[in-house]
């Protein structure tokens, strides 16, 4: 019993470790001339299945032409989904213009 247990923690374990954070990073023009970031929140449902709330770039570029966009899946955004078991999904939009 005891070993089965043991196993099935070490699965446990693995899996967990095996996840990772994602970025997505995209240059929109000539990219970043400023250097002035804006940083915004996206909400999914099951696993990203369900948009609930997301960042419109284009907006929180505030009008500029030449910008960087990078989406980003953090550590806390994991965190909060693995508490929820996947239910609810954040990531991070960050616009450097």
């Amino acid at each position: 019993m005891k070993k089965v247990l043991l196993n099935i923690a070490m699965m446990v374990s693995i899996s967990l470790m095996m996840t990772s954070c994602f970025t997505y990073t995209a240059v929109v023009g000539k990219g970043s001339q400023t250097g002035v970031e804006v940083t915004g929140k996206n909400h999914f449902l099951i696993n990203g299945l369900f948009p609930l709330g997301v960042s419109n770039a284009k907006q929180m570029a505030g009008g500029a032409s030449d910008y960087d966009l990078t989406v980003t899946h953090s550590f806390i955004d994991g965190l909060i989904g693995g508490i929820t078991f996947g239910i609810y999904t954040p990531t991070t939009t960050t616009v450097k213009k």
